[in-house]
């Protein structure tokens, strides 16, 4: 037995399927990939795209913030669309970290400054009162 649905965000496909074996029942999510991707590095280094990269980075930045998963995981998947709607196979890690910062921006102060002082190697306290400022300054 099968139900299939888009999934809430439409980036998706849900599937609700039962095992014919033991009955059990389980959901799975199918998305469409475009074409294989691929991330240079800033090192010059290549490596496929891997969308849980993303989400587990995500992870670290939003940890012990109070925001709903679903918002999550319209990050993720926007981020991911846009980068595959691109047109372009391969594709900075600069560009995906930048994409991620402006869609944490709009979401949570405190996880983008979370995630901006690793991606942007912050080394001293005045870089976190410079993007401090700077997420202060767009919320007045």
């Amino acid at each position: 037995m099968k139900d299939s649905r888009p999934s809430e965000d439409g980036a998706s496909i849900r599937r609700r399927r039962q095992c014919e074996g033991c009955g059990a029942r389980f959901t799975t999510f199918e998305r469409v990939q475009l074409r294989d991707l691929v991330v240079v590095k800033s090192d010059g280094r290549r490596d496929a795209f891997d969308r849980e990269k993303i989400a587990r980075s995500i992870a670290v930045a939003v940890r012990k913030r109070n925001i709903d998963p679903a918002r999550i995981e319209r990050l993720i998947s926007g981020v991911q669309r846009q980068i595959e709607t691109s047109g372009e196979t391969e594709v900075a890690s600069k560009q995906i970290g930048e994409l991620v910062m402006a869609g944490l921006k709009g979401l949570d102060g405190v996880a983008y400054i979370r995630f901006a002082s690793v991606y942007k190697d912050f080394a001293e306290a005045r870089d976190f009162e410079e993007i401090a400022g700077e997420v202060a300054g767009s919320t007045d």
